[in-house]
């Protein structure tokens, strides 16, 4: 166990520098800087180069980076040379907006994937199947800049049940009016991810399903829907979890699009603004924070696999 921990703990700290370093690497293809952003379009080359100069950012790009990361492991992510304020108070302020509506679609996505998966599967190849299976088609290939602008129109726009764009804090507004403003950013990013998770988790409980052990049950005299929900539905979830992990992170770096599309104060918006104006020590903030999202959430992921079938806890035994 010790030794798997370590191995899971070097291999994100590998994950975690790698990207960071990449970021960087990509940002700085990008003509311009920072200085140019805080002076305007009409300052001097002089001035521009005195500001560089002042802000650490004529220094190598290697430099700069490893300045950062003495920094960053003491939870130092230092100050955007743009706002002048500090990036983790940045991060913090508008983690719970992206936290919100990243966890919002993930249970949206879950909740209606795991309902359809089980009617599709206790219904293989009827025409509700084939419906359903059709309907995961078309919503694969709707992407949220896509869903996000017709959901506008449509809930927003035409029928107005919700506001076209803007946010109301659960502590400010109150729970009714904040899910208002988060539901239907959320459902536009949770449409690929319902189509997704239904196909997978269909699949898996149709194999499932003509399991020995499933026999066993059914020959007991146990109801279809008992023998799917208690018997059927846990050994089928390696797949679904799995995948429900890996686009956790996924998500919550997809909120970018969204939270633009809606005008939402998050991350996503954050990170625009900050590539924008070239604002480095920002958009590293905010990889580092994704990242370790991301590796947190699939290492528990993993873990969770005995929990889910006794199977994988017996063989780790042995």
């Amino acid at each position: 166990m010790v030794l798997t921990v370590a191995r899971h703990l070097l291999r994100n700290l590998i994950v975690l520098l790698l990207v960071t370093m990449g970021s960087v690497a990509l940002l700085s293809l990008a003509p311009g800087s920072a200085a140019s952003v805080i002076l305007g379009e009409n300052a001097t080359p002089q001035a521009i180069a005195e500001l560089n100069a002042e802000l650490g950012l004529d220094q190598p790009l290697w430099e700069q980076y490893g300045h950062w990361l003495r920094g960053a492991v003491t939870g130092d992510l230092g100050t955007s040379p743009v706002t002048n304020e500090s990036v983790l108070h940045a991060v913090v302020d508008r983690l719970p907006v992206t936290l919100e509506l990243a966890g919002l679609a993930l249970v949206i996505s879950l909740g209606v994937a795991l309902l359809l998966a089980v009617v599709s599967a206790s219904r293989q190849d009827a025409a509700l199947d084939r419906a359903m299976t059709a309907s995961s088609s078309v919503l694969l290939s709707v992407p949220a800049f896509i869903a996000g602008p017709v959901l506008i129109y449509v809930f927003a726009m035409q029928v107005g049940w919700f506001p076209v764009s803007g946010w109301a804090d659960v502590g400010d507004a109150g729970l009714g009016a904040n899910l208002q403003t988060a539901l239907l950013p959320a459902v536009s990013i949770a449409l690929t991810e319902i189509a997704a998770f239904h196909r997978v988790l269909r699949a898996d409980l149709i194999s499932t399903l003509h399991e020995d052990f499933i026999g066993a049950a059914r020959a007991k005299g146990l109801s279809h829907g008992y023998v799917i929900l208690r018997h059927a539905l846990r050994p089928s979830s390696f797949s679904l979890v799995t995948l429900a992990g890996l686009n956790l992170g996924r998500l919550i770096g997809g909120t970018v699009v969204v939270e633009t599309l809606f005008s939402l104060p998050g991350l996503g918006q954050l990170i625009v603004s900050s590539i924008v104006s070239r604002d480095l020590v920002t958009v590293q903030g905010i990889v580092v924070f994704i990242v370790v999202v991301y590796v947190v959430v699939n290492t528990l992921v993993d873990l969770s696999y005995s929990w889910l079938d006794p199977r994988v806890r017996k063989a780790a035994a042995a």
